[in-house]
């Protein structure tokens, strides 16, 4: 029986179709979907739709949706989300390597996979602090388009990635929640920017954590830190944080607008740094309550 209604199907095929025109081909963006083959994407766009199951529906739909397309989740400007995204447009149009730092739940990725949805050639890992150098090396792939041969060494890898991004137009790379990255992970950044200095941007998005990383590095003159830093031009880009008005802005565009349950939200989020991503919690919790209650 399938659980998937067509009207969802269409949407996911659209979602797809615009996925599919940030990459070269259509074999590139299946190669950057995972567990999607190019034959899937093909049927999908194609409406060959009799042999495709429900989950794979829902591995696709979730890969294909960017920030504003998850649950009707309307996306407000905040301050944070500002700057991240001009960093973004800025190092993609100049060519040039910046670190943004930020406070956890602040919007980081969500303007980033914002941006990504929105322009080509924008290369988007989502770093983890247990990568491996072939785990980074795979994910830098994908994101790329690129098929993952299992017989390369990660740095075979690396460089294939290299060449590829070297013949895009004005591409973007975009290292999120870098400052997981081990050490001899990073050092590969330094590898990707010898090679295509002046022909990509790179950007790193991370909390003020790296900050402290980069001077104990220096400090101890750990091997890689000066050529690190002088590679983001020996300064970090501090975004600015949320506040209570873009709270306030995040309930009402999402339908909480009654005002004693707005402040409640300030008050329980000025608790906590204003993690955006509690706010959601508390947003989305109040809105199936409203639901529920037929309101």
């Amino acid at each position: 029986m399938n659980l998937i209604s067509e009207e969802k199907k269409r949407e996911t095929r659209d979602l797809l179709e615009k996925y599919c025109d940030r990459f070269g081909s259509r074999n590139s963006a299946a190669q950057s979907l995972k567990n999607v083959s190019a034959s899937t994407v093909s049927a999908v766009l194609n409406g060959k739709w009799e042999f495709i199951s429900d989950s794979m529906w829902k591995s696709i739909l979730a890969q294909v949706s960017d920030a504003g397309n998850v649950n009707d989740w309307q996306i407000v400007e905040t301050p944070t989300f500002k700057d991240v995204y001009f960093v973004l447009a800025n190092s993609q149009e100049e060519k040039n390597v910046i670190w943004l730092t930020a406070p956890a739940g602040s919007g980081k990725t969500t303007a980033a996979e914002l941006y990504r949805s929105q322009h080509k050639n924008v290369i988007y890992v989502l770093c983890d602090e247990d990568m491996k150098k072939s785990d980074f090396a795979n994910e830098i792939l994908r994101a790329a388009g690129m098929r993952i041969n299992t017989q390369l060494r990660s740095r075979e890898k690396i460089m294939r990635v290299i060449d590829a991004v070297s013949e895009m137009d004005s591409p973007l790379i975009v290292f999120d929640e870098g400052d997981k990255l081990s050490d001899n992970i990073l050092y590969y950044f330094i590898t990707i920017y010898n090679h295509l200095r002046g022909k990509t941007g790179i950007v790193f998005l991370s909390t003020s954590y790296m900050q402290r990383r980069m001077e104990l590095g220096l400090r101890y003159e750990k091997k890689g830190f000066q050529e690190l830093e002088s590679r983001i031009g020996r300064k970090f880009y501090e975004a600015e944080r949320p506040a209570a008005n873009d709270v306030r802005a995040i309930c009402i565009a999402n339908g909480v607008t009654d005002e004693k349950v707005v402040a409640e939200i300030i008050k329980d989020a000025s608790q906590c740094g204003f993690d955006l991503r509690r706010v959601d919690r508390k947003v989305r919790a109040v809105k199936k309550k409203m639901r529920l209650s037929g309101n």
